[in-house]
């Protein structure tokens, strides 16, 4: 046990200590013999103190929350039982002194009336409750700690997949980009220094930027521009591309890298690089709480050959959004004539 688990089980057991021992103040305040009461119940306070203990120490994390039920039923009823029995032989009990003046005369039971209580079944009584209390409140620490335990483990695998994301997220974004550049200068194009300054950019966004869990919205629509113009960079023919910003506030913050993979899906299976009626059209709006982005593109008329890696992308960023946006997002995905991928954050904090 840890020093800090041991300081927090010394305090709670205390507390409980503390409490009973009111319990047994607020009762020794209606007696007329403070001695007597004192003498009788002593040794049950201090049993009671000795149930808790036991509870709280072995019983309860060692056979409760292990699972081993029946041993914890029979370890319990014997522990009470044994404790009972043990605090009724020990007690004091005084002489029952009849004074003349008692208006009524001697006690009930000492006229043949009914007997009190006896007491093995007050000790059994006591006992049981306060074993009982302390075996709740153990339940309930067990419960609260294994729930923080979850939360932190849940947390540290978020954390490992989003790392592990993000490895897959930047090789794949250089790889497409690099072929772009290669293609250029193939052809000892003039636009291939300014392709290598807008990856430049691009790789600066990836490697300081996107080690932040969210970035204003901004930097991700730069990043889309310099994507698109990378891409324009390739040909000198027009490709019917379009980018809708139609954003009110830039400063709104987002998961990194999220859009891109939608829209670099979208340039590689709509056909664009041959022209033609192949299209890709982009639109971001907002509201007060939400962000919508959709990209739509068209669908060429022969089958495009797919790599082994493909559709790595899409899986990654379905993964990120229910890290990130957990109950928070809505993706629909559909392929009617036109493929179509629309997204809608909650971004209400």
């Amino acid at each position: 046990m840890c020093f800090l688990c041991y300081m927090k089980f010394r305090i709670h057991l205390l507390i409980q200590i503390i409490l009973w021992a009111l319990v047994w103040l607020i009762l020794s305040l209606k007696q007329e013999d403070l001695t007597q009461f004192a003498t009788r119940n002593s040794i049950a306070f201090g049993f009671q103190i000795l149930a808790i203990i036991l509870a709280s120490y072995y019983i309860a994390p060692k056979l409760l929350f292990q699972k081993k039920h029946i041993i914890f039923i029979v370890v319990s009823i014997g522990t009470i039982a044994l404790f009972a029995f043990l605090s009724t032989g020990m007690s004091i009990d005084p002489p029952v002194r009849i004074r003349p003046d008692m208006p009524d005369g001697p006690p009930p039971f000492l006229r043949g009336g009914p007997h009190p209580p006896s007491s093995f079944l007050i000790h059994l009584l006591l006992i049981t409750v306060s074993y009982f209390l302390s075996i709740l409140v153990e339940t309930f620490l067990f419960a609260q700690k294994k729930e923080e335990a979850m939360a932190k483990q849940t947390a540290a695998l978020a954390e490992s997949e989003l790392k592990f994301l993000k490895m897959q997220i930047n090789p794949h974004f250089l790889f497409n980009s690099l072929n772009n550049i290669y293609a250029l200068s193939m052809t000892n194009s003039e636009k291939t220094p300014e392709s290598i300054h807008s990856l430049s950019e691009m790789l600066r966004y990836v490697i300081y930027d996107c080690e932040r869990p969210k970035v204003p919205i901004e930097k991700e629509i730069h990043y889309i521009e310099n994507f698109i113009e990378l891409f324009k960079l390739r040909s000198s023919k027009k490709f019917n591309i379009s980018f809708n910003n139609l954003l009110e506030n830039t400063a709104i913050e987002v998961a990194p890298m999220l859009f891109i993979i939608f829209i670099e899906n979208a340039f590689k299976h709509s056909g664009i690089e041959k022209g033609g009626d192949s299209f890709v059209t982009i639109t971001l709006t907002s509201s007060d709480n939400h962000i919508y982005f959709l990209v739509e593109n068209s669908l060429p008329k022969e089958k495009i050959n797919k790599d082994k890696n493909s559709g790595i992308g899409l899986v990654n960023a379905k993964k990120r959004l229910e890290i990130y946006y957990p109950n928070k997002h809505n993706l629909e995905i559909a392929a009617n004539g036109t493929y179509s991928v629309n997204l809608t954050l909650n971004i209400n904090e």
